[in-house]
């Protein structure tokens, strides 16, 4: 499946964005949905993931409460809704497609068999 990252941009501390993610080429219902991040200097780490129902979503803990995955299944698309944004917040930010769901809520990146190209976020303050 191939996955195209969108939306990033350079924003307030305090603003919001929404990443979108386009999937083709397989049937993007077959796959549980992630998105990571990575910051300069750092390890791509985990940021939330959402089932391939929609239903089961998971967050890495500094984004709950402001971040908001979701799916829309009959467009092909994963959203990162991300408001009262940081400026930890910085950071490349990826979106990837995964077949398990098992650990799903593990945030395990190796787990991940696709990958899209990242959209970079910056929050200024």
């Amino acid at each position: 499946v191939q996955l195209q990252a969108s939306g990033g941009g350079l924003v307030q501390a305090g603003g919001s964005l929404r990443l979108s993610c386009a999937a083709s080429g397989r049937t993007f219902s077959s796959y549980a949905m992630g998105w990571f991040r990575q910051a300069p200097g750092k390890e791509r780490e985990f940021v939330a993931a959402v089932k391939k129902s929609g239903n089961y979503k998971y967050y890495t803990g500094p984004v709950k409460g402001r971040f908001t995955i979701s799916r829309d299944n009959a467009r092909n698309t994963v959203y990162l809704q991300m408001n009262s944004l940081r400026t930890e917040d910085t950071a490349v930010y990826f979106c990837a497609a995964t077949s398990l769901e098992a650990n799903l809520g593990f945030g395990l990146s190796s787990e991940y068999e696709y990958w899209g190209q990242g959209t970079q976020v910056t929050v200024s303050s």
